[in-house]
């Protein structure tokens, strides 16, 4: 690994790159600490019980919590584009954009998405604030929140967009892995403090316990990222002209859990709008009502919560794997270039392509939802804060991932190799 760093770090080109997605990162965190005008700091909390707003902490890197212009971070952008997506499918005109060859329709999808999420960013500003008490009196001062925290989530997504043009990897991807890792380190911390303000052995028993399931969940979550399922294709001999092409064997790679975070994110949010509405309304219920019934049973790490988690993170994981992958479609790809799968013919290709993603989709949903499940378990067996979930690991290990191929990719264009053998990464 030594070798390969100091093979980046003299290439002068990547060097640049490193250090300039770096300075963009460190700009994206110095611009997280200023706050937000129109919110009166006497009423922040630091306590974010709700589970909506605990998503949204964690991928801010606590700059929620402390209200800032960065509050929103780059969570309405990921909003707009899920909406996007899903209306690209619903909307023709969308999906002819989509499609367009020429780039420029994807172009036009990209600006109002962009639009879209300043929209997003400054609603949610404002209602969110709003519904915590968090907002100063007087209209004037929504008004500021709005713009403010619009203008964040603005220059959150412009910030991503440079890193994604002129730096390393996927700038909107490296945005929420530094707002993970900062709240990874500031849990760890937080509970390190705990642990020796207490005094006992339980705590440091805890935090060795904790310490040891995020290392092997990181580990079971880097080797089924790694993992593929391969299917051999040949490629028929076509003759143009006097030149004679295709005549070989190939392979099709489908990742083994291709629809990454999203049925964590759909299953999360899905749960934890009731329990954010309940709270908001009646933050103090009453014994018997329903709203007392919720909050004690569906609570995070309850195990009616945990069960109904995994059937959602199970349905979203075959929707969201049916709308991002069309088995006929490509099916009809392989046959224009002229490719078969060896033993299916025709109309074959398609249902053995549905069956291999049914099968790939069983393994996705089944693991996902145990996955999900380890720290809510955790936390309620230990009756301790668990500074990590399942949806912050796997973004944080994927984003690591697709940065290294970046990396890799980068210094195989430039002829330097990079391999396991040779001391590189992977």
């Amino acid at each position: 690994m030594l070798d390969s760093l100091r093979k980046i770090w003299n290439t002068v080109e990547l060097r640049k790159k490193i250090i300039y997605t770096f300075l963009m990162l460190l700009l994206y965190r110095l611009v997280g600490v200023i706050p937000a005008p129109g919110i009166d700091p006497s009423r922040l909390t630091g306590q974010m019980d709700l589970p909506l707003l605990q998503l949204v902490n964690m991928m801010t890197g606590n700059a929620f919590s402390q209200m800032t212009i960065m509050a929103m971070g780059i969570t309405p952008y990921i909003n707009a584009s899920i909406i996007m997506q899903l209306l690209c499918i619903a909307i023709p005109a969308l999906e002819r954009l989509q499609q367009d060859e020429t780039g420029a329709g994807r172009e036009k999808i990209s600006r109002i998405t962009r639009y879209v999420t300043v929209g997003l960013a400054a609603l949610q500003a404002i209602g969110l604030a709003a519904g915590l008490s968090y907002i100063k009196s007087g209209w004037f001062n929504y008004v500021l929140v709005g713009v403010s925290m619009a203008g964040g989530a603005a220059l959150a997504m412009w910030i991503g967009e440079r890193i994604t043009d002129k730096g390393i990897g996927n700038g909107i991807s490296l945005l929420i892995f530094v707002g993970i890792v900062s709240n990874l380190f500031n849990g760890i911390i937080s509970g390190f403090t705990s642990a020796s303000a207490a005094g006992t052995t339980s705590g440091w028993v805890n935090m060795l316990v904790i310490f040891v399931v995020a290392i092997l969940m990181t580990v079971v979550v880097t080797f089924v990222e790694l993992a593929e399922r391969r299917i051999p294709l040949q490629i028929a001999k076509q003759t143009k002209g006097r030149r004679v092409y295709g005549g070989q064997n190939t392979r099709m790679t489908l990742k083994v859990v291709s629809v990454g975070v999203m049925p964590l994110i759909f299953a999360y949010s899905f749960l934890s709008f009731p329990s954010t509405i309940i709270q908001m309304v009646n933050p103090n219920p009453e014994v018997g009502s329903f709203a007392y019934w919720w909050n004690v049973n569906m609570g995070n790490g309850a195990p009616l919560y945990v069960f109904i988690a995994a059937l959602l993170i199970i349905g979203f994981t075959y929707f969201y794997s049916s709308i991002s992958f069309d088995p006929k479609q490509q099916a009809e790809q392989l046959r224009m270039q002229g490719a078969t799968i060896p033993g299916q013919r025709g109309k074959n290709i398609a249902g053995y392509l549905q069956n291999v993603v049914n099968r790939l989709n069983l393994f996705a949903a089944l693991y996902l939802a145990i996955l999900s499940a380890v720290p809510s378990l955790l936390t309620r067996s230990l009756n301790a804060s668990v500074p990590f979930a399942a949806s912050s690991i796997l973004i944080a290990v994927s984003v690591a991932l697709e940065t290294v191929r970046t990396i890799q990719g980068e210094m195989s264009i430039r002829g330097i190799d990079m391999d396991v053998e040779k001391g590189g990464f992977m």
